[in-house]
């Protein structure tokens, strides 16, 4: 028996029914930690993405410098918010 299936016996649920809100819970936490981390850095430049962060940077108004780390970073983490919205989606 395998542990999903052992827990599912104890909780009186369907294997799948389990699997599937656990995977609903696992990515809608992912998903608020990497909004939390967007918000904190838009908010630190004054800003709402990514692309308004490069609007900013190539205006002038945000040092390249100061942005180079947390432009990357925002980046990334906007594409792994879309991924997550895309899986979650999909339930």
């Amino acid at each position: 028996m395998t542990v999903i299936e052992a827990t599912a016996k104890s909780l009186q649920m369907n294997p799948d029914d389990l699997l599937r809100e656990s995977l609903k819970v696992f990515i809608d936490q992912k998903l608020s930690a990497i909004e939390a981390e967007i918000f904190s850095i838009a908010k630190k430049h004054g800003v709402k993405d990514v692309f308004e962060l490069d609007k900013r940077i190539g205006e002038g108004l945000v040092s390249e410098d100061e942005a180079y780390e947390d432009y990357f970073h925002l980046d990334y983490l906007e594409a792994e918010r879309q991924k997550l919205k895309h899986a979650a989606e999909n339930f």
